[in-house]
């Protein structure tokens, strides 16, 4: 029996307080820091009982400064429809869901599994991703992949699935990277939907409404969103909408199931021409008995379901012959 994956960690939205104006107050104070730095040399220059009261001063306003330096690396920005999951000292610190410009512990780190950095032979880095997660409605194309259908056929299928993060500190925590893992989830699916369904109807099955990939797309497409949502829920991400965006057969069978498809559509096309040819023969019948018309006899009746057989059912345009003798 599979073991479903635990999720301990609960989300703690984070309130912190305002980084336009603690970034006011840091730079004032680093001003005021300067101001009692100078002072301080000031006093150690008169000499006498100023020289340690100066050491002490200068020193005081070191620390300072390093604490104002400090604070400088705990100014975060978060922009609409993104959220900051942060740790500290390898803890889940908060998260910030709300957009605007902030103040948390110096010391907590932002933690994106997509965001990362690479440092290059020549020496320059190249960044991926960002430190936020984002909350925004994104689309992910999934590749082309070959799968065999119920019958065995093998046909190429792709999709397209629309989806955003609804919970960012279980998306961040819970797998390794969500985008990776929604990936592999909706390859997997559309492998295990694909599976359970025939490409086409090949047969004639009057009365039997039997769901196909290429007939029955839409509502297959929402078996894959369901399937797929109860994959990555434990994620932290909402399946918005799965859509088939390619169909096909495989290359090494594409001729010959068109020819049998090809088939199958005059088959099919005959048997209405003949169930209509049918029916008009039998109303010709008809009104020619009730208005009296003529009296055929039932070597005449057979030659004339014949005749209109044969005209209308026919690939080629009928050529008239006009009978001036009798037709008996």
């Amino acid at each position: 029996m599979d073991k479903k994956t635990t999720y301990n960690i609960q989300e703690r939205e984070l309130r912190p307080a305002s980084g336009i104006l603690m970034l006011f107050l840091n730079i004032v104070a680093m001003i005021l820091e300067v101001v009692f730095f100078i002072a301080g040399l000031g006093l150690c220059a008169a000499g006498s009982y100023g020289v340690l009261l100066g050491l002490l001063v200068i020193a005081i306003t070191i620390v300072c400064f390093i604490i104002s330096c400090i604070l400088f690396g705990g100014l975060k920005t978060v922009k609409p429809n993104e959220a900051l999951v942060l740790t500290l000292f390898g803890k889940y610190h908060g998260t910030i869901k709300k957009s605007g410009f902030f103040l948390v512990n110096p010391f907590a780190t932002a933690f994106n599994p997509g965001y990362s950095t690479v440092r290059q032979a020549n020496g320059t880095t190249i960044t991926y991703g960002s430190k936020t997660v984002s909350m925004k409605v994104r689309t992910l194309d999934n590749d082309k992949q070959k799968v065999n259908d119920i019958l065995g056929n093998p046909i190429i299928i792709g999709a397209v699935v629309i989806w955003k993060v609804t919970d960012p500190t279980k998306a961040v925590f819970a797998v390794e990277n969500y985008v990776n893992y929604l990936s592999i989830q909706t390859d997997s699916t559309i492998r295990n939907i694909a599976r359970l369904y025939p490409y086409d109807d090949m047969d004639d099955k009057d009365g039997i409404d039997e769901k196909t990939l290429r007939g029955s797309s839409m509502e297959i497409a929402g078996r894959m969103k369901e399937e797929l949502q109860a994959r990555v829920t434990e994620a932290g991400l909402e399946i918005i909408e799965v859509r088939i965006t390619h169909l096909s057969y495989s290359e090494e069978i594409a001729a010959a199931m068109l020819q049998r498809q090809q088939a199958v559509a005059i088959i099919a096309a005959r048997k209405k021409i003949v169930e209509g040819a049918v029916s008009m023969v039998e109303m010709a019948i008809d009104q020619l008995g009730e208005n009296d018309i003529v009296h055929l006899d039932d070597e005449r009746k057979a030659q004339m379901v014949s005749n209109l057989m044969v005209v209308l059912c026919g690939n080629k345009e009928a050529q008239p012959i006009v009978n001036s003798g009798s037709i008996y």
